[in-house]
């Protein structure tokens, strides 16, 4: 198993490098002349918006033409007005970008995107974007048509029924239920959830901080694409090396019971305060003790949103929509528990093939964020 498990992971990293370079050496670049004055903002923002999307798509090619100051320049930009067949309205503005096969007066945030459309058309020959890939349970996906909201729908709801975490929730809630008490299971629940998504909020917020600190240097999209992938593997090794009941971050045998008492402490008779605290010092320790199993999904997800370059009142709403979506297993679990007084839990055989499905999807995500960030790429 382990020889099969190796030999399907070197086939995946082949297959992705051997893949980029045989698109990378067969395509001609692609050919972006750019008009511009060095007096005019509007042109020095769009300056480094092409030096952004160059190190994206390095099958680009882009000459820059200053015309104010140079007569020769002008006489190019007349010969691509003519080819290009451009009104005389638009005639005489800069900055003024041509592609292959549209021409684009003038630059904001839309005319951003409308080339980088446009770009992606061109570097697919013609045809639109379209990544669909094929997953376990959720079937074909198209990555290139899905929206930011559907996309933290989708991972944040993944994130939330990850297994190796699972099993804490599984664990409190059959103790809370030996207690026969609605109220006892809404303190310590209630509050065990709170706690828990304060904490992945948080845990969220300084990832996403670090990466707008850094900006959109190419190196740490590369860098966190190289985790996505790395990660991915080690999720769908999981899957080949399933043991139920097994969480490969801690130890079964001893930092698993340890939390089992800590939880049994926290549930014997004591004031509401205590208690409380009891639940947020569990929480806070359950999620830093489960920190490697859950990284994946929230690291890919902060740095996909930050190429988006939406607000900051934005940023901070998705990453609330994620952990809505993040907690929604706790919900179910817990509200189940709380109704009915009896114990909702997962099968090994869910374990298992949500571990496969949460390996595929990083591990696609950390490709996409090497080879085609401009799929991810949704506003």
């Amino acid at each position: 198993m382990r020889k099969f498990f190796w030999l399907f992971t070197a086939f995946i990293i082949f297959s992705f490098f051997i893949k980029a370079d045989f698109s990378f050496a067969q395509q001609k670049p692609v050919e972006i002349n750019f008009f511009y004055s060095t007096l005019c903002p509007y042109c020095a923002k769009e300056k480094e918006f092409l030096k952004e999307l160059k190190t994206k798509y390095p099958e680009i090619e882009i000459k820059e033409y200053e015309v104010i100051n140079n007569q020769e320049n002008q006489e190019i930009l007349k010969d691509f007005y003519e080819k290009y067949q451009v009104p005389d309205q638009e005639k005489g503005y800069v900055p003024v970008t041509f592609t292959p096969n549209k021409y684009f007066v003038g630059f904001n945030e839309q005319t951003a995107k409308d080339i980088e459309n446009c770009l992606e058309t061109c570097i697919n020959g013609g045809k639109e974007t379209s990544q669909i890939i094929k997953l376990p349970i959720l079937g074909e996906v198209d990555l290139s048509k899905v929206s930011l909201p559907v996309l933290t729908v989708l991972l944040g709801t993944l994130d939330g029924f990850n297994p190796c975490a699972m099993w804490v929730l599984v664990v409190l809630v059959s103790l809370l239920l030996s207690l026969k008490s609605r109220k006892k299971i809404a303190i310590v629940g209630g509050t065990f959830i709170f706690a828990e998504g304060l904490l992945y909020f948080l845990f969220m917020t300084a990832w996403l901080n670090a990466f707008l600190v850094v900006g959109y240097v190419s190196l740490t999209r590369i860098l966190i694409g190289v985790f996505g992938i790395i990660f991915g593997i080690w999720r769908v090794k999981d899957f080949f090396t399933w043991k139920p009941g097994v969480c490969k971050v801690v130890d079964h045998s001893k930092s698993q019971e340890k939390l089992i008492e800590k939880m049994k402490n926290v549930l014997k008779p004591a004031a509401v305060p205590a208690t409380i605290f009891g639940v947020f010092a569990l929480a806070f320790g359950v999620n830093l003790v489960e920190f490697f199993c859950s990284a994946g999904f929230p690291v890919m997800y902060t740095r996909i949103l930050t190429l988006q370059g939406v607000g900051t009142l934005q940023y901070y709403l998705y990453l609330l929509f994620y952990n809505f979506f993040y907690m929604l297993d706790d919900f179910i679990v817990f509200g189940f528990a709380f109704f009915t007084l009896n114990q909702f839990g997962f099968s090994d055989k869910y374990n298992r093939y949500s571990t496969l499905v949460a390996g595929i999807l990083i591990l696609i995500l950390g490709a996409l964020l090497i080879f085609k960030p401009g799929i991810l790429m949704f506003v």
